[in-house]
């Protein structure tokens, strides 16, 4: 038949393009059996344009693209093919990570900057360092593997490889392992070769009834149950940490001594110390509570402590508002800090080691103008003034130190590569004059020391054992153990992870201070705000931040931008369970009811809490009904329709917790289209069951009108997915980030609540009491809508 012989002219056809670009003729044969596959690699191929073939590497990472790609991201399956084509993506663990970079970004836009890091495009791992590791790998497990011989788990000693370098060619790895397993074990033995007899399996005692069959949930990863287990312990601080190479070809390899990190174990008794490091010039956003969950709480999982420091190395920025904010944050964030110190209490050691390194001919004191010094840098350029005699250096940095020089005039540089690739070895400055007094440290001081020489110099001396940041410090290693290297004292462990950062806001301590100087937004605490004290404020819990925080990882390849929808789904899950009902009504429409007495105040039982028992009494509140209630405008339609659920003329609706009303007439204002009051009909016998479901609040006795309370609204402060990458990027302020109503309605139960209660209101989302509140008026914050209409909405 016709069809028979189309279908087998078009199998014939796939197969030969499926061995075109290198897969086997028993995969390709296999991949034809399955229509999924065969459309999937068909149509890989096509957008890879090799049709004509290819090489079986590109091939066979193509085909893992059929097969594997997420299927939330396919937009993105053509740019992953041009990656591969020009094998810029070239081993199966990089087209893995760009499946995970991928599966997290989803459809939306993406950097390809961000996707080259987490892939690790251009990074070449030569053959010496994948030798260097393979023998440091084998050093540390050679107990083991002169034990067991060529039983050696050879999978696990690639794992260790790939874990420190995991961009090196596999090939390469797998022919230095076997290589170094030759040179340690020398050839093979009959007795290798022998097979080790197994133990038999004891069987388990016959039960006598009959169990029943389950399926065994597949195990969530190591990773996922603990977070923490990708850092080393501090015993094995004697690997390099990083290579840091030199114009000249030279390379330094820092790592510490045995006597260092001995010296370093017998002083923390072998204890996990990090440090939570904020610089006290502003308040703290959520992109810290990323970072205080990886640096307290690896302290916290290890059974170690972690320090909170001030980094204060600047007089002008700092204040104490920003550091008693600071310490109250990290206690709301159910942190306690190890002991909280600040850089400037080493200012005086600081100082100590800045004479040491100019002894040792590592840095030099320098009179360039800051435009002097960007030019030499841009130029590659050495200072006229690197290499005066060391002696002259140091007298003029006692000169510095004393007051004794102009600020601005001169400055204490590290004599690092003014012609490295890196440009974080441009000779930084150690020390500049400032003729400000200190907040912390006085009057002592006219000279300060840089972010970039004091902190790893005070993670030395406080003992760090894991040096924890974000991966724009990532450059800044070379320097970080340059310096601890020319010092001579111990190294830390330091480890990168990426940033977050949320969809619809900016994070930036610069635009976060325009935005409150400027009063764009109302303090450092507005709830529209993704700082701390704002998202405290708006009513979110510090648990929901955490939970939050730990779902999203702390890998360095995790996506760089988290739409602020995840966010918002771990804190409706908190609140769900932890926030009371109520009732308020925001833009109030009178009711009344004409079959019920106007004397009549009826008094009903709510639940707080939908699954409430009947016999929990603290598990209802009292609302009171009468013959005058408020529904919401937005319930009441002149026009009904088969769609519509809420009330309308000649309708019934049910007023949860109370009574089934119909509404008999409609009293309009002069316009005729504008309602000014609804006249109903009440149910007592509740017989009617109308489909619509109401919430209201009811005047508590006659001609008194309910609570009045004030609730503001609260939605994205930026339109923009990413408003930082914008030019002008307060012109995308959302108009409607905050909306406030003034003249709301809310049930008398409420009157007691106090700042900080949080509650649903039934139908509207979930509302927190603001500190603006009175006495006289609650004010309420909306924290979160009761589901994510955002996108549904299209806004």
């Amino acid at each position: 038949m016709p069809g028979k012989d189309d279908g087998g002219s078009d199998k014939e056809k796939n197969l030969e393009l499926f061995l075109n670009v290198g897969l086997d003729e028993r995969t390709a044969k296999n991949t034809i059996a399955n229509n999924k596959v065969t459309a999937n690699l068909t149509a890989v191929i096509h957008e890879a344009a090799v049709t004509d073939g290819c090489s079986r590497t590109v091939g066979n990472l193509l085909y893992t693209v059929a097969t594997k790609h997420p299927a939330n991201a396919l937009v993105h399956r053509p740019t992953l093919v041009q990656y591969i084509v020009s094998s810029k993506i070239k081993t199966p663990a990089q087209l893995e990570a760009a499946f995970s970079f991928f599966a997290t970004t989803g459809p939306e836009n993406f950097k390809l900057s961000e996707f080259e890091e987490a892939c690790g495009v251009g990074v070449e791992v030569s053959e010496e360092e994948i030798k260097q590791t393979v023998n440091e790998v084998f050093e540390e497990n050679k107990t083991a593997i002169l034990e067991q011989r060529y039983r050696t788990n050879v999978g696990d000693l690639f794992a260790h490889v790939r874990k420190r370098h995991p961009w090196a060619d596999p090939k390469i790895v797998k022919q230095f392992i076997d290589a170094k397993l030759r040179e340690l074990l020398g050839e093979r033995t009959a007795a290798d070769d022998e097979k080790v007899p197994k133990k038999k399996k004891e069987k388990p005692a016959k039960v006598e009834e009959k169990s029943i069959a389950v399926s065994t949930p597949e195990q969530p990863s190591e990773e996922v149950l603990n977070p923490f287990s990708i850092f080393p312990q501090p015993e094995e601080n004697t690997k390099v940490h990083t290579s840091v190479f030199f114009s000249d070809g030279s390379i330094l390899r820092c790592c510490n001594t045995k006597g260092l990190l001995e010296k370093h174990l017998s002083v923390t008794e072998g204890k996990v110390l990090t440090r939570f490091p904020p610089e006290p010039n502003g308040y703290l956003h959520i992109g810290h509570a990323k970072a205080m969950f990886i640096d307290f709480g690896l302290a916290k999982e290890r059974g170690g402590g972690c320090y909170l420091r001030f980094d204060d190395t600047n007089p002008e920025a700092e204040k104490k508002e920003y550091i008693d904010h600071i310490q109250e944050i990290v206690k709301w964030m159910g942190w306690k800090p190890y002991k909280i110190t600040y850089t400037s209490d080493y200012f005086q050691d600081l100082y100590d080691l800045a004479v040491e390194l100019i002894r040792r001919g590592h840095a030099y004191v320098d009179h360039q103008t800051p435009d002097d010094i960007k030019e030499h840098r841009e130029k590659k350029l050495n200072s006229p003034w690197r290499d005066r005699p060391i002696a002259e250096s140091l007298k003029l940095f006692e000169d510095m130190r004393r007051g004794l020089i102009e600020e601005g005039k001169a400055t204490l540089r590290m004599k690092q590569d003014m012609q490295s690739d890196n440009f974080n070895m441009y000779d930084l400055i150690a020390y500049r004059i400032k003729f400000t007094p200190h907040p912390h440290a006085g009057d002592k001081w006219c000279i300060y020391p840089s972010y970039d020489y004091a902190h790893c110099i005070v993670d030395s001396l406080e003992n760090i054992t894991h040096s924890l940041c974000t991966l724009e410090f990532e450059t800044r290693r070379a320097s970080y153990y340059w310096l601890l290297h020319a010092l001579g004292i111990y190294q830390p462990y330091v480890w990168e992870y990426s940033r977050l950062n949320i969809s619809n806001t900016v994070m930036s301590k610069r635009k976060l201070n325009r935005l409150v100087t400027e009063k764009w937004v109302d303090g450092w605490d507005d709830p529209r705000l993704m700082t701390l004290a704002g998202l405290q404020r708006r009513g979110v819990t510090s648990t929901a931040i955490n939970a939050f925080v730990r779902g999203i990882g702390i890998t360095r390849s995790d996506c760089s931008m988290i739409h602020l929808s995840r966010l918002e789904y771990h804190i409706r899950e908190e609140l769900n369970k932890t926030a009371p009902r109520s009732i308020a009504v925001l833009h109030p429409l009178k009711v009344v009811i004409s079959n019920l007495e106007a004397k009549t105040t009826m008094d009903l039982e709510a639940r707080k809490w939908p699954d409430a028992q009947t016999d929990d009494a603290s598990a209802f509140y009292k609302v009171p009904f009468s013959n005058t209630v408020y529904i919401e405008r937005s319930d009441f339609r002149l026009k009904d329709s088969k769609d519509y659920f809420g009330l309308a003329p000649g309708k019934s609706v049910l007023l949860r917790y109370a009574f089934p009303i119909k509404c008999t007439d409609v009293i309009l204002a002069d316009d005729k289209e504008t309602v000014l009051e609804i006249r109903a009909e009440y149910d007592p016998t509740k017989k009617t069951k109308p489909k619509g479901v109401l919430h209201w609040v009811a005047e508590p006795s006659p001609g008194v009108d309910p609570l009045k309370v004030e609730v503001r609204l609260f939605d994205r402060l930026f339109l923009s997915e990413n408003p930082a990458e914008l030019d002008d990027w307060l012109a995308d302020l959302n108009p409607q980030s905050k909306v406030v109503i003034p003249d709301a309605y809310a049930v008398p139960s409420l009157r007691s609540a106090v700042v900080g209660d949080t509650f649903q209101f039934e139908r509207l989302g979930y509302f927190s009491v603001d500190k603006d509140s009175t006495p006289e008026k609650l004010v309420f914050n909306r924290t979160v809508t009761l589901r994510d209409s955002y996108r549904k909405g299209g806004k």
